[in-house]
């Protein structure tokens, strides 16, 4: 009798919806923004000499900020990302690279800097692809 095989990871996107994949992401990158959020804001409220209620408040705007930045870009980029592998039903770095510049520029247009908006959407871009690219190698 055969075993039936598991899925390889090329496969599985066929089966899960994109909504799935992107909340899954937003709670799994979110709560690695929180913790970082909370390291580097009890570093910062340090060295500001902040204690009592304005130190709280500082961590809570902090670690809510970090929190919510990394959630926005997780969800973006692996909706995105997802979507693009669906359309284009293939798995590969173009998929990364799109996404990447999908979520940089909307990151970066909180900024409302156009330079900034490129320089984001650039670097994201370019490191979600080489990043996709080593995993698969």
């Amino acid at each position: 009798m055969i075993e039936p095989r598991l899925p390889t990871e090329t496969e599985w996107y066929h089966d899960v919806p994109c909504s799935s994949i992107a909340v899954e992401s937003i709670i799994s990158v979110g709560t690695g923004g929180l913790i970082w959020g909370s390291c580097a804001g009890s570093y910062d409220a340090n060295q500001k000499r902040l204690t009592g209620i304005s130190r709280a408040s500082f961590l809570a705007k902090t670690v809510g900020k970090y929190g919510f930045q990394c959630g926005l870009f997780a969800g973006i980029f692996s909706f995105t990302r997802c979507g693009i592998r669906k359309y284009h039903n293939k798995n590969d770095w173009v998929n990364a690279l799109v996404a990447g510049g999908v979520a940089g520029a909307a990151i970066g247009a909180g900024t409302r800097n156009w330079r900034q908006v490129a320089v984001m959407t650039a670097f994201l871009s370019g490191f979600c692809a080489i990043a996709d690219q080593s995993r698969a190698i």
